[in-house]
């Protein structure tokens, strides 16, 4: 994986950057849309080309159990299986582990669980993460780590976060795909000394990025911010920094003002099938009956296939009536806004304005411009 910085904001933190992998380039700072079960819900593969996305996430836990990562390995890899020719990262299924998985049991060697699909028990080793997403075949893969959810004591924090380090050690020497990049995950919960040290410990062992994981797991956005702002302009600057399973637009501007180069979360697909839309001076919600009758997009000026040919009317009538076109459509409107929303980030950056558009973009959402 080759990844290079082409521009720095002078004013922020915020860096222009792009890798290359054995499928795509990627600019970065980059939104990486989430294809939990080999598809990105609703779409297809060329309606996500023609939004802009070059790379997209894949979920090792749900692959693993359904349809089965060796299955997808003999049908010639993820790529193939699902037709996507762009770039792919595979979380490692730690977080899933420990949030669906009906019962789970922490162990030094790994995670025994039961499937929230059908009570069968298993269990992920950090070997078997890497094997399972090196059968995936996927562009990136992530190191399976413990994701500590919050409250958390410092005791228990201190004990997942060395646990996790250990166990990327092991991914590491369990990991052999030469295609395939390795990134390693900073934990710590909210205890800055506690994410500095897995840190350090990560880079002694090398990845070919990193991440903060357990954000955005209850703590306040402010605990957020703060571990944010601490952390993200200390990972190396020579790698890519992805900031895992955060994204309201908002967390995705003040990421990228700290240097952040990857982001993915849920938020404008779950979001888009439950009616909540995204728009530059905030959201609306389709279902709300002042709706009815209005003949306006949903963001007048905005270009999406969904705002230049239906209105908020109908958009509301398909989702009142639960047509599976609202669904679609307004995911399809949903992506764009926040890959727009990179894009306009990504050209600020190169002009060395990003600031000031960061003060534009508040100013916006204030009712302020």
């Amino acid at each position: 994986m080759d990844f290079e910085v082409i521009a720095h904001d002078p004013s922020s933190g915020a860096r222009r950057g792009r890798f290359v992998t054995s499928h795509s380039t990627v600019e970065t700072p980059v939104f990486m849309p989430v294809g939990t079960q080999a598809t990105v819900k609703s779409l297809s593969p060329d309606e996500l080309k023609d939004l802009g996305a070059r790379i997209i996430l894949g979920n090792t836990y749900h692959l693993y159990l359904r349809p089965g990562s060796e299955r997808v390995s003999r049908l010639g890899g993820l790529h193939s299986f699902m037709g996507w020719d762009g770039s792919i990262l595979t979380d490692s299924g730690g977080f899933q582990v420990f949030s669906l998985a009906r019962i789970n049991k922490i162990e030094e060697d790994g995670v025994v669980f039961q499937s929230h699909i059908d009570g069968s028990r298993h269990m992920i080793r950090p070997e078997t993460s890497m094997e399972i997403q090196m059968h995936l075949g996927s562009d990136i893969a992530m190191c399976f780590d413990e994701c500590t959810t919050y409250p958390v004591a410092y005791e228990y924090a201190r004990e997942s976060m060395e646990r996790t380090v250990r166990w990327a050690r092991r991914c590491k020497d369990a990991h052999t795909r030469e295609d395939q990049a390795l990134f390693g995950i900073v934990q710590g919960s909210v205890f800055m000394d506690l994410r500095e040290a897995c840190l350090e410990k990560l880079v002694e062992i090398g990845f070919d990025g990193y991440a903060l994981g357990s954000l955005s797991v209850g703590e306040s956005k402010e605990q957020m911010l703060e571990v944010l702002e601490t952390m993200a302009p200390r990972l190396p600057a020579s790698h890519p920094r992805y900031l895992m399973g955060v994204g309201t637009p908002e967390d995705l501007v003040e990421g990228v003002r700290l240097g952040v180069d990857m982001f993915d979360c849920v938020m404008p697909t779950r979001n888009a099938r439950n009616g909540m839309l995204f728009t530059s001076w905030g959201s609306i919600q389709i279902k709300n009956s002042g709706y009815a009758e209005d003949r306006n997009p949903i963001e007048p000026g905005c270009t999406c296939y969904t705002c230049r040919h239906f209105s908020r009317a109908y958009l509301r009538h398909l989702f009142m009536a639960r047509e599976l076109l609202a669904y679609r459509l307004n995911t399809i409107h949903n992506l764009h806004y926040y890959l727009n929303l990179m894009a306009g980030m990504r050209k600020a950056i190169e002009q060395g304005r990003f600031e000031e558009w960061r003060k534009e973009f508040y100013a916006v959402r204030s009712g302020d411009y």
